[in-house]
């Protein structure tokens, strides 16, 4: 299951080698398409890519400060640090192809 983060505990949560943050919301058509999607993913992958939730709708700091402008969107943190960002609902194997690729990188 995901780690659901608030503003308090954020830098800790996305802290270690790679961490995917699902920016979302209640109210997020979109965002609920694409919860299943992450739960499959996070199976496959929840050994070595850290899953994160934070909801923008208890903070609107830090979907601004990584330029979340829509959701549901998904930031790649690498060592605490947001390399990479994409938004909307995508296929888990297009997800998945991208996991590969990041894991690849090292």
């Amino acid at each position: 299951m995901a780690i659901e983060t608030t503003s308090e505990n954020f830098d800790q949560a996305v802290a270690g080698p790679l961490t995917v943050v699902d920016f979302w919301a209640d109210w997020c058509g979109p965002c609920k398409t694409m919860a299943p999607v992450l739960a499959a993913l996070e199976e496959e992958y929840g050994d070595r890519i850290k899953f994160v939730k934070f909801d923008v709708e208890q903070d609107n700091a830090l979907p601004q400060k990584y330029k979340v402008m829509s959701i549901p969107s998904l930031v790649l943190f690498k060592d605490g640090v947001a390399k990479e960002k994409v938004t909307g609902v995508y296929p888990k194997e297009k997800l998945a192809h991208y996991f590969d690729r990041k894991l690849a990188e090292g």
